[in-house]
Order: structure tokens, then sequence, then C-alpha cells
């Protein structure tokens, strides 16, 4: 499957272990190569426009780097209720902060990923709406101090157990929630 990179090299540029990980279940062989790139983006933007800026900001770091067969992923993953805008904690009292206005509510995850090579780029973001139930603060205290959930946009993983027990729907990618939608991004790299 995607005959079409056999000649790239691939490169995911994120330290995220899900994203390994689903890179992996994709059947892709890459390796992983970071830069540090400090996450701030005009004010302005529009939710769906602030993680593609964010991860065609990852990308343009390897601008200088990339030789001709090779490919950078890039990705970034915020999650919005209301006008909030929420990236990762910042400690344990911004993750409760989190987590309870997410509390029976409905907010949305919002991927950006950008592919690029030397000579070409594609960028695109993907929203899934998710609907939590009332968590309680002894829910809220009990998976923080267990799942330590602090390089999570949002606060949570919706493959760990508050996902189990707190999120009672969602519409669109469930990938996209763990971090990468993967549907979306296999259908951009078949056609790069």
């Amino acid at each position: 499957m995607l005959n079409n990179l056999k000649d790239y090299q691939l490169i995911l540029a994120s330290q995220s272990p899900r994203r390994h990980q689903m890179l992996k279940e994709l059947g892709l062989i890459f390796e992983i190569r970071t830069k540090e790139v400090e996450e701030i983006y005009p004010e302005g933007l529009l939710p769906d426009q602030i993680p593609v800026y964010l991860a065609e900001l990852k990308a343009k770091a390897f601008a200088q780097d990339l030789i001709s067969n090779e490919l950078v992923i890039t990705a970034d993953t915020i999650v919005c209720v209301d006008d909030w805008i929420l990236g990762k904690p910042k400690d344990r009292d911004d993750a409760v902060k989190m987590l309870n206005a997410l509390s029976d509510r409905s907010h949305q995850v919002i991927s950006g990923v950008c592919l690029m090579s030397k000579d070409k780029k594609i960028s695109f973001s993907t929203t899934t709406n998710v609907h939590f139930k009332a968590l309680s603060d002894e829910e809220i205290d009990y998976y923080i101090d267990n799942y330590k959930p602090f390089d999570k946009a949002g606060a949570y993983g919706i493959q760990e157990w508050i996902g189990f027990i707190g999120i009672d729907g969602i519409e669109g990618s469930y990938f996209n929630v763990v971090g990468l939608p993967v549907q979306r991004l296999y259908q951009e790299l078949s056609t790069f």
C-alpha cells in the first residue's frame, strides 16, 4: 500500500507515542525526528486554523534540512469548548479546570496535519465532536492522579479510563481524538 511513497523517507516529527503507534499500524516505515518549536499562534485564527498553523510551523522548522527524498509529517491537536482553546495542561490544577469545563458538555477535538517534502506541501484539519457525561470531582481526581494526562490536549485520552467511563458519544474520527486523523492522513499520503 502507498506505493507512491516508496521513494520517500518518511519522518514523523512528533514525540507522541500514540502517533508513533498509529503510523506503525498503517504499515509505514518512518523515522522520528523532532525539533523544538515555540507553539505560539497569532490571535484571530479560527479554532480549525490553529492546529494547521502549528503543524505548518513545526514542518517549517525542517525546511532547510530536508533532502529531496524526505517527507516530514507534523501534527498538532487542540480541544475547543465554546471559545476556549485547550492545549496540554500546565499542571494538575490546569488539568482539573479543563476536565471540569468538558464535563457534561460537547466539545471539538481538532487536529491539523502538514505533509511537506522539498517541493510540495499539503495541510489539512479534521474535527471530531465529543460529548462527556457529567464527571464527578472524585472521577476527575482519580483520572489525573492515576493517568497523568499532562501530555494530552484537553487533559484527557479517549483511549484511557476517562474515555471508557466518561465519553458517551463522538461524531467523527475516533483516531483524531487520539491525536492523528489516520484515515484522512492515509488518503492524503496516497496522492502525495
